[in-house]
C-alpha cells in the first residue's frame, strides 16, 4: 500500500477531539463504531467489552482528558492538567478513573501504571432506549457524558476553587 492510499482511507475509529462550553474541559478520543456488534457483556460473553475490566474508553490509544483548572472529580481534587481516563464498565454502574500516565495504548498496561491513578469515581448506568452507534463522550460545565450502544455514564466534574 503506498503512502497515498493510506491517507485515503478514513480511519475505523477517528480520533476526536471535544470540549466543554466553558473550554474547561477537553477530551481526546478514538471513536469506534458498534457496526452490530453486543459492545457490553459479562465475562465469557461474545460481547467487545467485558464487565469488571479495565477499557480504555475509546478505540487505539487510551482516551485523555485535560482540565484547565483544578477540578472536584469524584469529590477528589484533581489538579489542572492531562490525564488518561480509563473506565470499568459493569452491568449497573462504572468505576471512572483518572491516571497521570500519559501515552497509553489501550489499557493493556493499566496494571502497571495503576499505582499513578489519582481519582476514581463510581457511576450508575443509564439505558439507552435506542442503541448509539458510535462512542460519544460529551464534556459539559460539570460533567463527562460516557454514551455507546445501550449505556451511557455521567461522571461528576466540578470546578475547585
Amino acid at each position: 500500500v503506498s503512502l497515498v492510499q493510506a491517507q485515503d482511507k478514513k480511519p475505523a475509529s477517528p480520533k476526536v477531539t471535544v470540549e466543554s462550553p466553558d473550554k474547561n474541559i477537553k477530551v481526546v478520543y478514538g471513536q469506534p463504531s458498534k457496526k452490530g456488534r453486543v459492545i457490553f457483556g459479562p465475562d465469557g460473553s461474545s460481547s467487545l467489552e467485558k464487565y469488571g475490566k479495565v477499557w480504555r474508553t475509546g478505540a487505539n490509544e487510551a482516551t485523555e482528558v485535560t482540565f484547565k483548572t483544578d477540578v472536584m472529580f469524584g469529590g477528589k481534587m484533581v489538579k489542572a492538567g492531562t490525564y488518561t481516563l480509563f473506565t470499568i464498565p459493569g452491568e449497573k454502574e462504572w468505576s471512572v478513573l483518572l491516571n497521570s500516565t500519559l501515552g497509553q495504548w489501550g489499557a493493556y498496561e493499566y496494571e502497571k501504571i495503576k499505582g499513578s491513578d489519582v481519582a476514581m469515581v463510581k457511576v450508575p448506568v443509564s439505558m439507552n432506549k435506542t442503541p448509539i452507534e458510535k462512542l460519544t463522550i460529551t464534556p459539559a460545565n460539570n460533567s463527562i457524558a460516557i454514551a455507546w450502544d445501550n449505556m451511557t455514564v455521567s461522571d461528576p466534574v466540578m470546578k475547585h476553587g
